[in-house]
């Protein structure tokens, strides 16, 4: 906003945002509607008028794409005599709407590379791995954290939460920064395990892909993507955990101990003494968060399915 005349910088470009926005929730297009309406909210300043209606609007859009995604379908009448058609045709239904989901998700990982800051980050850490550890363990590397953060990505997304590309640091990883505050505990949980739940999803590519190469570098990659997940969900700090456990009731929280105790047990990975250690040492703090049994079902599954794969870590 100018200091002198209060007139808004990015005016005409407010406007133009604005008609296509309209334009894209006539036609139905809710989630284009909201990209249209949170691109516009990061151009203007938090103190703007115009700035709260587009985050009341971004929130009605949320909900109804929420509402539309969780509505039931109509119902199916059973047939009265045994179905004859061969199982490939019985299927195909299944087999297209798989196909078109990959394509979705590939078409949206690829979307995340035409960020030149993304892009630039990605190959210096890419660099640097590969001078240690050699080309194809460096880029199964890279891969899994850049799927690792698409899915905080993918997750603020549909939330309607502004946020910048994924930036990747040497030596550290990768993150995602947030353009806005969130407050809400269950919000907060989501968008901090989705990127351990993509991460599951890229170790279980790559055990697949050794299960059927047969290859080495794949249970490698499989193995550390697994690792760098589990790490993640250590609930400290600004990692994943931290943000998972924030939503978490106390006995939720003994609840997670225990299971982290149950795969110490059976897997004997170390990593599992730090994510105990510090989970106690939340589950004692007074800060409780007010429970979600999802948040709790989901913490529960990654802990579970990542330790089998980091078994061979360390």
């Amino acid at each position: 906003m100018c200091p002198a005349c209060g007139v808004l910088i990015h005016g005409s470009t407010l406007k133009d945002l604005a008609a296509k926005a309209d334009t894209a929730a006539r036609t139905g297009d809710l989630l284009s509607a909201r990209d249209h309406w949170t691109t516009a909210l990061g151009l203007l300043p938090a103190y703007a008028q115009q700035h709260a209606a587009i985050r009341e609007r971004i929130a009605e859009l949320t909900r109804r794409i929420n509402a539309a995604s969780t509505a039931p379908s109509s119902s199916t009448r059973l047939p009265t005599t045994r179905d004859t058609t061969p199982w490939w045709k019985r299927g195909a239904a299944g087999f297209v709407t798989v196909g078109l989901l990959l394509v979705s998700k590939l078409k949206f990982l690829l979307l995340g590379l035409t960020k030149a800051s993304t892009f630039i980050s990605m190959f210096a850490f890419f660099g640097v791995y590969w001078s240690i550890y050699g080309w194809p363990l460096a880029l199964g590397l890279v891969m899994s954290i850049y799927i690792h953060e698409m899915g905080h990505v993918a997750m603020l997304r549909r939330l309607g939460i502004s946020a910048g590309a994924p930036l990747f640091i040497p030596g550290v990883g990768a993150l995602v920064m947030l353009k806005q505050h969130v407050s809400d505990p269950l919000t907060d949980a989501k968008i901090g395990l989705a990127g351990p739940v993509w991460g599951l999803g890229a170790a279980m590519t790559a055990m697949g892909m050794y299960g059927v190469t047969r290859a080495p570098i794949w249970l490698a990659i499989a193995q550390l993507t697994g690792f760098i997940n589990l790490f993640n969900l250590i609930p400290v700090w600004q990692l994943d955990g931290s943000r998972g456990f924030h939503a978490l009731a106390r006995w939720e929280r003994w609840a997670i101990v225990g299971v982290i105790a149950l795969m110490l047990m059976l897997t004997e990975q170390r990593m599992l003494f730090i994510l105990g250690g510090v989970a106690v040492w939340r589950a004692l703090q007074k800060d409780a968060g007010p429970g979600d049994t999802r948040v709790l079902a989901t913490f529960v599954v990654l802990v579970a399915a990542l330790s089998l794969l980091a078994r061979g870590v360390g």
